[in-house]
């Protein structure tokens, strides 16, 4: 069995939702050790769906030890202090109020153990807005992206939450930069905070520098119909028998494959055989790409396109994804079980690395390893019985956030 870049190390995490918990999955996929704590009602994706867990909880927390704390309460602080002393990191995205009454501000943790790599996830950076609230569709609504996706006319939030998922993702970046300096020269490294806000900047910053672009050449922000449409032909068209086919139409070698794959008259390539001379004629153009695929069926077509050398691919619905022999290639997917359910849950992607041979837990009941890391940290059984019985500390208890029974 491969040793992982993080083995042996211990990082503790004060997550809910997804930002923090996310970036602490990747740890975890990293070889990192990761103690979930979690406060009396649990993390809330613990009951999302009919009462019980969901799917974000499930995949994300795989791996992962529970203890469950009451912060509110010193001997709960305490225990926490505990785990920090034995910990290499923490990740955290308690609002900046909240950390700071929980007892588990960066000057706190700092004078708990000096060595820690602190990091925070929150709404928005130093600023104005520092002490403000902000969650996934804030951060779309705030950078740019809702008011482009809009449903019926109004904007909306899109669907998955990728702004949480890049700010964790940032943050282990911002981690792992912290490891590769050392303890001895991590004076001004451990500490890592990322703003939501600021991640949803760097996301929009192509689409940012574009306006700013177009207003300096032409006198006026200007912007492409969408994202979708900025170029002719790359989008979604649906086949003859009705189902969806997402054409790859970058370049134009792409566009001149795929008027030899579905067989265009010979004006296609001569009067749009550029980039420029496409866009120019954007709803011709479109027009071309609908009729051409609207006349053969998806098998067909999906033929004619992998022969031509066409990037192309079946818009497929969630339920199908995963059937898809690609998604099924070694180290892809996880086997995991939980609550007599099986689950395959996709693999943090690293290239040609099986990951087979590697164990993980089964996503933890709320407090599973309360005692078991009480132990740890060096409290004996009657140490454990007292803290219980104040309520700093909870054990597991079976069958909490069951799912509700499916009616039928």
């Amino acid at each position: 069995m491969h040793q992982l870049p993080l083995a042996g190390r211990r990082i503790i995490e004060l997550g809910s939702m997804l930002a923090a918990p996310f970036a602490t999955h990747i740890l975890s996929q990293l070889g990192a050790e990761i103690i979930k704590v979690e406060p009396p009602a649990g993390d809330p994706t613990r009951k999302l769906v009919r009462g019980g867990p969901s799917g974000t909880f499930i995949a994300y927390s795989h791996g992962k030890r529970s203890i469950c704390l009451d912060l509110s309460l010193e001997s709960g602080r305490d225990v926490l202090y505990r785990l920090l002393k034995s910990a290499d990191g923490l990740v955290h995205n308690l609002a900046p109020k909240a950390a700071h009454k929980l007892g588990v501000s960066r000057e706190a943790c700092a004078a708990i153990n000096p060595n820690l790599i602190y990091c925070h996830i929150r709404g928005y950076g130093p600023g104005p807005q520092e002490n403000d609230l902000a969650s996934n569709p804030v951060a779309e609504a705030a950078t740019g992206i809702m008011e482009s996706n809009r449903v019926n006319g109004r904007p909306s939030r899109l669907g998955p939450s990728y702004h949480d998922q890049f700010a964790g993702a940032y943050a282990v970046i911002g981690m792992l930069g912290s490891f590769l300096q050392g303890a001895e020269n991590r004076e001004q490294e451990r500490h890592v905070e990322v703003g939501l806000y600021e991640t949803g900047l760097h996301i929009a910053a192509r689409d940012l520098v574009g306006v700013q672009l177009k207003t300096q050449l032409l006198g006026r922000a200007e912007r492409e119909p969408s994202g979708e449409f900025s170029m002719p032909g790359y989008g979604a068209y649906m086949t003859r028998d009705e189902r969806w086919i997402y054409l790859l139409m970058l370049t134009d070698a792409h566009w001149a494959k795929f008027c030899e794959a579905l067989q265009l008259p010979e004006v296609a390539t001569k009067d749009f055989g550029t980039l420029r001379e496409r866009k120019k004629a954007r709803e011709t153009v479109e027009e071309l790409v609908r009729e051409a695929m609207k006349r053969v069926d998806f098998d067909e077509a999906m033929q004619r396109l992998k022969t031509a050398g066409v990037g192309s691919t079946e818009v497929l619905p969630l339920e199908r994804v995963l059937d898809a022999p690609q998604a099924h290639q070694p180290g892809t997917l996880r086997a995991v079980k939980f609550r007599e359910l099986d689950f395959d849950i996709p693999e943090f992607p690293q290239k040609n690395d099986n990951r087979s041979d590697l164990h993980t837990l089964s996503p933890a009941e709320i407090g599973q390893q309360t005692r078991e890391i009480l132990h740890e940290l060096g409290l004996d059984d009657q140490a454990c019985d007292n803290l219980i019985a104040s309520g700093a500390v909870i054990e597991a208890t079976p069958g909490s956030f069951s799912w509700a029974p499916v009616r039928k």
